[in-house]
């Protein structure tokens, strides 16, 4: 079960939407609001939203903030400055990890976000389990709230194991260049270069060849790869007969 984000009091429908569509990229979809300002439903904040309609439709509007959580057995409580209570503080990294040992054991769990001009108020920090705060720099540690929602819900989906396959594509498989291969590039190259007189003073031609051939050998070619650069080298060397004609 994923966690629950909660914003409390959000003043614009942009911004809802922005937050949304930050918890659709990484799957996570329960939206609970404390008193919009604008009210509910919101055509702003299903434009904002860009097509994460699904959290959209889906989210709930309480008229306090203790009836939002009153399902919840865990809540972290986001803010980027000290509060004077004795409350444990976590990383993102961290906190991550506690929801998912807390979801393991049956329970549910919410992360609260404050207004967009000054957070959440002491009295409402209180009603969480714990503190969580960005490592953001401390001279300007204000955030957009979706740029906090994207954060935590990344972190959240990484803590399931999801870190090592959670790309949506990956480098091609192909065919990697042999060391055959390589050697008929470093062979053409070289042939190349000395139809242009590349290696002069002749006595320096062993040291050139053998810096030209440790250069092309840090990189970890395609077989493709190689065939592209062969008809380049190719193509130069048909330039330089008709220019040498």
């Amino acid at each position: 079960m994923d966690p629950v984000i909660i914003l409390v009091e959000p003043q614009l429908g942009e911004n809802i939407g922005t937050a949304a569509r930050a918890m659709a990229n990484f799957g996570v979809t329960d939206l609970r609001l404390v008193r919009p300002r604008d009210g509910w439903p919101s055509e702003k904040a299903r434009n904002a939203a860009s097509r994460a309609d699904h959290v959209i439709e889906k989210t709930e509007i309480f008229d306090t903030l203790e009836e939002a959580l009153a399902d919840l057995d865990f809540v972290y409580a986001t803010t980027a400055r000290q509060r004077d209570m004795l409350k444990t503080v976590r990383h993102p990294v961290e906190a991550a990890q506690i929801m998912r040992q807390e979801v393991a054991k049956g329970g549910k769990v919410g992360i609260l976000f404050g207004r967009e001009r000054w957070g959440l108020n002491n009295d409402e920090v209180v009603l969480a389990n714990e503190i969580l705060t960005l490592p953001v720099d401390p001279d300007f540690a204000s955030l957009n709230i979706a740029q906090a929602v994207l954060i935590i819900c990344y972190e959240w989906r990484m803590s399931g194991g999801e870190r090592a396959g959670s790309l949506p594509f990956e480098t091609p498989d192909v065919p990697r260049a042999s060391k055959d291969d390589m050697v008929y590039l470093f062979n053409h190259l070289e042939e190349a270069l000395d139809e242009v007189n590349f290696f002069r003073p002749p006595e320096k031609r062993e040291h050139m060849v053998r810096n030209l051939r440790t250069i092309m050998q840090k990189g970890d070619w395609a077989e493709q790869e190689v065939r592209t650069l062969r008809g380049v080298i190719a193509a130069l060397q048909r330039r330089h007969e008709r220019n040498h004609r």
